[in-house]
């Protein structure tokens, strides 16, 4: 009979997980089109501004084409703005 009680060994062994590939697609000054993934997120840690939107994972996208800006709008908060090509920043 064994003296110690099996220690779940199982649930301890996760293994090599591998990366979601979150983060920063399209840095600021860089043109995008209709659709194109700026930042893909957990949670909100950018915003949607001006002429994008959020995706059901929070992936923001923009909705024209133009030029992506970062936005410091608070002290911990950023937003992502596309501006228009033929308007200038």
């Amino acid at each position: 009979m064994a003296s110690k009680k099996a220690g779940s060994s199982k649930a301890t062994q996760k293994g090599n997980v591998i990366g979601k590939r979150l983060g920063v697609k399209t840095f600021g000054g860089e043109v995008v089109k209709p659709g194109s993934i700026i930042v893909r997120q957990r949670g909100f840690r950018f915003h949607p501004g001006k002429n994008t939107m959020s995706g059901r994972d929070h992936t923001i996208f923009s909705t024209i084409e133009g030029i992506v800006t970062f936005v410091n709008f608070t002290r911990s908060k950023k937003r992502i703005d596309v501006i228009p090509n033929n308007q200038s920043i």
